[in-house]
């Protein structure tokens, strides 16, 4: 089965149409304004029209307000809602159930031991993100998009009852080992595809997208 793809953090019309003509899958909004890849929902809407029905379009949020939800789905349309923060499995429930829309919970990764946290939520979201857990020392560090990997060895042999992504410092050379170790459907990359912090580089999106067609 081939790997799907999803290119997060778009904040600039010609990463977004590099995403679409590379073969993304899912394309990822930020809505969290303390990110430097970070939206507005009226910037995020100009994105979203570039993009084919045949692609999957991603806000990503973090502990969102009804009301901040709401805003962004006034001018954006999405088809996923990325869970970023600390919401309990009954927040993200709701969540899913106010918009109709469909929810992924993402769960840091540091050791075996936190995957257990992502048990709460097969009940309450549509799909799971495995990403990396900074460390507590780490300044500056972002709910995601921290250029840091986890031991992928760590997923081989799990599975879930939900579709899930892997995220977490993947890029054009190690997402094969990545998928390899972890048994991926499905990856995830922003920091990977960047030439600084919010800066997305159209080539090395084009590289991203071709390494993981290829696997």
């Amino acid at each position: 089965m081939p790997v799907a793809a999803k290119i997060c953090g778009i904040n600039d019309p010609v990463a977004m149409r590099t995403a679409i003509e590379g073969g993304a899958t899912h394309v990822g909004l930020v809505f969290y304004p303390p990110s430097p890849r970070a939206v507005t929902p009226a910037q995020a809407a100009d994105l979203a029209a570039l993009v084919p029905d045949s692609m999957s379009r991603v806000g990503l949020f973090v502990d969102p307000t009804d009301g901040e939800i709401d805003a962004v789905l006034a001018e954006t349309p999405l088809e996923l809602l990325q869970l970023h923060g600390s919401e309990a499995p009954g927040r993200v429930a709701e969540i899913g159930r106010r918009t109709g829309l469909k929810t992924m919970k993402a769960i840091p990764i540091a050791s075996a031991s936190d995957f257990a946290r992502a048990d709460g939520y097969l009940q309450a979201a549509d799909w799971l993100m495995f990403d990396a857990k900074p460390p507590k020392d780490m300044t500056d560090a972002l709910p995601g998009g921290n250029a840091l990997s986890f031991d992928w060895q760590l997923l081989g042999g799990r599975s879930w009852p939900l579709p899930w992504m892997l995220a977490g410092g993947l890029d054009a050379g190690n997402v094969g080992e990545a998928v390899r170790l972890s048994g991926a459907a499905t990856v995830d990359t922003s920091s990977g595809v960047e030439d600084a912090k919010g800066k997305k580089n159209p080539e090395k999106i084009r590289a991203f997208l071709d390494a993981v067609s290829s696997l």
